[in-house]
């Protein structure tokens, strides 16, 4: 029996996410026995980006509208560059990853991927990394970014490309086998939760 045996992951994603930081890590949830569902904007399929061009096609399994974080046990967003701008765009998918981090559920978001949880409102005071383009974007949303292949702050993963993929995915496992993380679903200041408060409340 795997670590993740009886666990629901959601993948989040639009079209144009990074194929390989989908694939790779759920490969890794599969084979720990967890249930993975990609939840998308999109209906039917979405298409990823596989390094230079358009990649494949994956299989749609709930629509974002009939989604629901209550439902699941973990959050896992990859990243790409169109992805997650798309995402961060979208009120829908900017409420669903915060209610997440409102039940204090572990995520785990790779690149480009933290754009959403800035958008969110969930980074303030959380120590991460990313892709180094997006280092200013999240120290001006609070986070506390730093150059290390993989970073975990109270059940949040981040990592900065897919050559960190074996660190992201074991520490990934980790985190989501672990479960609730409670005491800091929404950073660690009061002035964030303020914020995502706020925003929960005039979405």
């Amino acid at each position: 029996m795997g670590k993740l045996s009886g666990k629901n992951v959601a993948v989040l994603v639009d079209k144009g996410f990074e194929q390989i930081e989908l694939t790779s890590p759920v490969e890794k949830l599969r084979d720990e026995g967890a249930i993975v569902k990609i939840v998308s904007p999109q209906s039917g399929t979405v298409r990823g980006w596989n390094m230079t061009n358009w990649g494949d096609e994956f299989p749609v399994d709930i629509e974002l509208g009939d989604a629901s974080a209550s439902e699941f046990d973990a959050l896992l967003l990859p990243g790409g560059v169109m992805n997650p701008d798309r995402l961060r765009m979208n009120r829908e998918a900017v409420q669903f990853v915060r209610d997440f981090f409102a039940g204090s559920k572990p995520v785990a978001s790779i690149c480009h991927g933290p754009w959403t949880l800035i958008e969110a409102g969930v980074i303030d005071g959380k120590k991460v990394t990313s892709y180094p383009s997006i280092k200013t974007d999240l120290m001006n949303a609070g986070a506390n970014w730093v150059d290390q292949e993989v970073v975990v702050d109270n059940g949040l993963v981040t990592s900065r490309s897919p050559k960190d993929l074996d660190a992201f995915n074991e520490k990934m496992v980790e985190e989501f086998a672990e479960g609730r993380h409670d005491g800091g679903g929404q950073g660690s200041s009061g002035a964030n939760r303020d914020l995502a408060d706020a925003m929960r409340s005039s979405a």
